[in-house]
């Protein structure tokens, strides 16, 4: 015997034939009126949406798209689900994708090539539409075979494809950007916070500091360059690493804001001040960057921006138009972390 409650919730499913009953037109009819591939009288539409607020029904998006030869959800695969960076870019897609009807699948590789190919593999299981790729390790090639079988935009590095859209940002300009300010206030000697060097961008950013260097006529030194992983507990070993290798310096770059964080956290903890005693400069304008004691120098590297006109190239290739984004230039955010050296 039923209970009332499993009678209950068996009647909140609604179909798409109790919504053509109840509008007296045919399931065919209401199926074209909510894909917009309907031409009716506009009674007849009034009759079918007076019928979906009544009973509550609520479309079915996957049979909609597959109706129409799509699922209408387009995968992404980001690096770090919990990266104040990602986050942002992620918000971005979500919001550009929504007004189009398109929901985003969100995965996370952590730098790992296996787990990226994992990660595409599943979301091609999926049927997604389109996938689109938050920086990453894999190979051009790798994403060149996957873009045989789907569109793909990629960020973070610059592939020659037809079947690839690639958007990338001038990780070189701003890592000669931070480097001439520190330059310019008077500091000779800047330490160097490197990323991953198998990342494209931390590669440039580095390529931008030692040309800033070259232009100004200051020698390079290779002590003064440490590595970090793009989040805040290596910016704080790396600082302490210079600290007791005893190397002079005035300034720090940090070729992230995460990586800045950390830096600030083991200069205070040796008791030197910012930006009297050294100057911190950061990457990214991360959300917090205001909000440090004191606020941190940095390049604007617009995440959310990024994300927003990697879903929009999306939506362009989807539509069989040729995507149009273009990545904004870097630019100085000069705050109250660096001043000018007290030579």
């Amino acid at each position: 015997m039923k209970t009332k409650s499993a009678v209950k919730n068996k009647s909140l499913i609604v179909t798409l034939d109790m919504v053509a009953k109840e509008s007296g037109v045919s399931p065919s009819t209401v199926s074209r009126i909510l894909n917009g591939t309907a031409t009716v009288s506009e009674d007849k539409k009034k009759a079918v949406d007076d019928a979906i607020a009544k009973l509550g029904f609520i479309p079915n998006p996957v049979a909609r798209g597959l109706a129409g030869g799509r699922t209408l959800s387009i995968g992404v695969v980001t690096q770090a689900l919990d990266s104040p960076f990602y986050g942002a870019a992620l918000r971005g897609i979500e919001d550009e994708l929504d007004p189009a009807g398109y929901s985003p699948l969100f995965v996370s590789a952590h730098w790992n090539i296996t787990s990226e190919t994992r990660c595409i593999d599943m979301l091609r299981s999926r049927r997604v539409d389109g996938l689109i790729v938050l920086n990453g390790r894999m190979s051009d090639a790798s994403l060149k075979a996957t873009a045989k079988h789907l569109p793909v935009v990629v960020t973070g590095r610059n592939i020659k494809s037809p079947e690839i859209f690639a958007l990338n940002f001038d990780n070189f300009a701003g890592g000669f950007k931070a480097t001439q300010h520190l330059i310019q206030l008077g500091h000779r000697k800047i330490a160097f916070i490197a990323g991953d060097m198998e990342h494209p961008d931390a590669n440039e950013r580095f390529k931008g500091y030692k040309s800033a260097l070259e232009a100004a006529s200051i020698p390079f030194d290779p002590d003064l360059v440490v590595p970090g992983e793009y989040h805040e507990v290596s910016g704080m070993l790396a600082t302490d690493r210079l600290l007791s290798s005893n190397r002079q310096f005035t300034a720090i770059f940090a070729s992230n804001d995460q990586m800045a964080f950390g830096a600030a956290l083991s200069l205070h903890r040796h008791s030197l001040r910012i930006p009297d005693d050294v100057s911190l400069m950061g990457f990214d304008d991360l959300a917090n960057s205001l909000y440090c004691i004191p606020p941190l120098s940095t390049i604007q590297q617009p995440a959310y921006e990024l994300g927003r006109l990697a879903a929009s190239a999306m939506l362009q290739l989807l539509s069989g138009q040729k995507p149009t984004a273009v990545m904004p230039a870097p630019v100085l955010i000069s705050r109250d972390s660096t001043r000018r050296w007290r030579s």
